[in-house]
C-alpha cells in the first residue's frame, strides 16, 4: 500500500487516428504550429495525408527535420530557436523515439530557457511546456505517452534521461497505418524495446497494481504478434496489436520506470550511436540472468504467459533466457556488437568499456532495477556482447 502516481496523456487508438489532428488544433486553439520529424518519413503518403489535415485548420506550420538516430542536445536547441523565433505555439512530434524526443526537448527549452542539459534528472523541470500532441510511427518507444525524454549528450557522447510530468504529451494519436510502411528490422527493434519496456517495468521496484495490468498485457501482445509483424504478411490488425503492445508497455514503464537494460543501453547507444532497441534486445536475456533470483516470482510469471514451462527449479530462468535469445534470433537481431573501431586496441577498448560502465552505473533507471549491481558484473555484461 504504498503511495504511487500514474500519469498519462490524452490517448486515441484506431485506423487513421493521425488524421484528427487538425480537429486538436482547432481545440487548442494553435495558429502556427511546429511539426517535428525527420527527414525519413516525410517522403510517404499517410505522411502528407498528415499535413493535409494540419492545413485544413491553420494557414501557416513549421516543418523541423533536424533531428538524427539518438537525437543530440544541439538538435533539440536549434529546434528551440526555430520554435521560439518563428512565433510556434504548439509541437506535433510525427516519427519514432528521436522525434518525440527532440520534441520534448524543444518543447522543455521553449518555456523554461538555458540548455537542455540543465534538466536532467527527475522533476528538475519547472514550467510546462506549449501543447504537445505525438503520433507515433513504430511501435516501441512509447515516448508518446511517457514522462521520459531521452537525449544524447554530444560532448560526452552519452545519452541522458529527463523525467517528469512536464514532459507527457496531451494528446496521444496512435494510428497503425504508418506502421505497414516500417522496414522490418526497424520493426524488430522496435518491438522488442517494447517487450523490454514491459519486463523492466513488471520487475521494477517501483512498481504497482496499475503498472502490472499495462506490463503484463504488453508482454501477452508482443508474444502473439511480433513475429508476424515482422514477416511479408503482417496485416493492419498486425501492426495495430503492435501499436497497443507498445502503447501499454509504455503506460507501464513511464510510471514504474525501468532497469538494468536501459541503463546499460543508454551508455551503450549514447557513445556508440546504436538504435535503442538493438541495444535493449542484445542486452535483454544477459540483465535477466543476473536479475532473476532477486525477482523470481515476477520473472516467473513472465515465463508463464510465454509459455515456458515453470515446473523445473530452473525451468523459468533458462526458458526466459532461451525464449529471447530465440525471439532475437527469429527477428535477426544480431546477437552482438562488433567493435571494429576498436579492434586490436586494448587500451581503447578497455578505456570504452569503463566509460560504458561509469554512464550505465550513473544512469536513473539503475534505481529501479530489482537487484543492485556492482561495476564488475555490469563490465561482464558488456564484455559479453562485444
Amino acid at each position: 500500500m504504498e503511495l504511487r502516481k500514474f500519469v498519462a496523456p490524452e490517448i486515441i487508438t484506431g485506423y487513421e487516428a493521425s488524421l484528427l489532428v487538425g480537429r486538436y488544433l482547432n481545440h487548442f486553439a494553435s495558429k502556427r504550429p511546429m511539426i517535428v520529424t525527420d527527414a525519413n518519413v516525410i517522403k510517404y503518403e499517410w505522411f502528407q495525408q498528415i499535413i493535409n489535415s494540419v492545413n485544413e485548420s491553420v494557414e501557416d506550420y513549421v516543418l523541423y527535420t533536424e533531428v538524427t538516430v539518438n537525437p543530440k542536445d544541439y538538435e533539440a536547441m536549434k529546434g528551440a530557436e526555430v520554435f521560439l523565433s518563428k512565433g510556434c505555439d504548439l509541437i506535433i512530434a510525427i516519427g519514432g523515439g528521436s522525434p518525440m524526443d527532440c520534441a520534448k526537448c524543444i518543447s522543455i527549452v521553449s518555456t523554461n530557457g538555458g540548455h537542455i542539459l540543465d534538466y536532467e534528472g527527475v522533476d528538475v523541470i519547472n514550467l510546462p511546456g506549449p501543447p504537445l500532441i505525438c503520433i507515433p510511427t513504430t511501435a516501441g518507444t512509447s515516448a508518446d505517452v511517457s514522462q521520459f525524454a531521452i537525449i544524447n549528450d554530444d560532448v560526452e557522447q552519452l545519452k541522458k534521461a529527463i523525467i517528469s510530468k512536464k514532459v507527457v504529451p496531451d494528446l496521444a494519436l496512435i494510428d497503425p497505418v504508418p506502421l505497414m510502411t516500417m522496414d522490418f528490422y526497424l520493426t524488430a527493434c522496435t518491438g522488442m524495446d517494447a517487450l523490454t519496456h514491459a519486463i523492466e517495468a513488471y520487475v521494477s521496484n517501483a512498481q504497482s497494481s496499475i503498472t502490472d495490468v499495462h506490463a503484463l498485457e504488453a508482454i501477452k501482445l508482443i508474444h502473439h504478434h511480433i513475429f508476424d509483424a515482422c514477416s511479408q504478411n503482417r496485416t493492419i490488425e498486425t501492426m495495430y496489436q503492435m501499436m497497443m503492445a507498445s502503447l501499454s508497455a509504455g503506460l507501464a514503464f513511464s510510471n514504474a520506470s525501468l532497469g538494468a537494460v536501459h541503463a546499460l543501453a543508454h551508455s551503450l547507444g549514447g557513445r556508440l550511436n546504436l538504435p535503442h532497441g538493438e541495444c535493449n534486445s542484445i542486452l535483454l536475456d544477459r540483465v535477466i540472468e543476473l536479475n532473476y533470483e532477486s525477482a523470481k516470482e515476477r520473472y516467473d510469471t513472465i515465463a508463464q504467459i510465454l509459455g515456458i514451462d515453470t515446473s523445473s527449479p530452473d525451468g523459468s530462468k533458462d526458458g526466459l533466457i532461451q525464449y529471447i535469445q530465440h525471439m532475437r534470433h527469429q527477428i535477426n537481431i544480431q546477437n552482438q556488437i562488433v567493435l571494429s573501431e576498436f579492434a586490436g586496441k586494448k587500451e581503447s577498448r578497455e578505456k570504452l568499456l569503463h566509460e560504458l560502465v561509469i554512464g550505465a552505473m550513473n544512469d536513473p533507471c539503475m534505481v529501479t532495477n530489482p537487484k543492485e549491481l556492482s561495476y564488475d558484473e555490469v563490465r561482464n555484461i558488456y564484455e559479453q556482447i562485444f
